[in-house]
């Protein structure tokens, strides 16, 4: 029986955000099932978990009664203060009619049967009536999460080749100096097109540098020899 009166909006983007906040705090927040949940709509649970919603429209997880189960925000919303499961309402039994107590006479009629007293229900069976369970939701599966993602970064600047590991969030190698002839054979390894040519023109321009400031400084190491060569002339004893 779908209670009527319960709004089938759904949990808003704010909502859910404070419901995020209260099962991070450990509470767990109250929620009324709408009409889109079918059968148990107008019943209340309490919002013990939010799995992930890129893995399945249905990431609310929500206990009733004994059962832990999924939910779309659509199939809920907060919970009114006040609000409790409705109760079965149970129809008053018809009184029986009253039989007649004198004879009667009737001619060509069949004689009407007694009716049988009618058995009322206890006020037990009428609460077991009132709290019995509703019926259960078919629990869908639910698909497995898949682990976090591995990424392994070369990289380069200011001269140098560094190379880190996160996984997730979390850092399992922060970014350390290599050689350049390692980096090379990393990427080597790996056989990207345009990477490799992009590396040795890096390796090309760094080798031409280094040949360029090693030309300097043996100039002016030269320089220094030849002056070193002159004070030590102008410093030796005449013959």
């Amino acid at each position: 029986m779908v209670v009527a009166g319960v709004e089938a909006r759904g949990l808003t983007t704010e909502e859910l955000d404070g419901i995020r906040e209260a099962v991070a705090a450990g509470r767990k927040p109250r929620v009324q099932f709408t009409e889109s949940a079918g059968q148990i709509a107008g019943q209340v649970g309490q919002v013990v978990a939010l799995e992930d919603p890129a893995v399945s429209e249905e990431w609310v997880v929500v206990r009733f009664g004994r059962d832990e189960l999924p939910f779309s925000p659509g199939d809920l919303r907060v919970a009114p203060r006040g609000a409790a499961a409705p109760k079965k309402v149970v129809a008053p039994e018809p009184e029986p009619e009253p039989v007649l107590s004198g004879p009667e006479f009737l001619i060509d009629k069949p004689v009407a049967a007694k009716p049988a007293p009618v058995q009322r229900k206890s006020e037990d069976e009428h609460v077991q009536d009132a709290t019995a369970p509703a019926p259960r939701k078919a629990a869908r599966p639910v698909k497995a999460k898949p682990g976090p993602s591995l990424t392994v970064t070369l990289a380069y600047g200011e001269g140098e080749w560094t190379v880190g590991a996160t996984q997730g969030a979390k850092a399992l190698a922060k970014p350390y100096v290599i050689r350049p002839a390692e980096a090379l054979k990393m990427v080597q390894l790996i056989d990207v097109p345009g990477v490799q040519e992009a590396v040795e023109q890096i390796l090309s321009a760094e080798r031409a540098e280094a040949e360029q400031q090693a030309q300097r400084l043996r100039a002016e190491l030269a320089e220094i020899e030849a002056r070193l060569a002159e004070l030590g002339e102008a410093g030796a004893p005449a013959s």
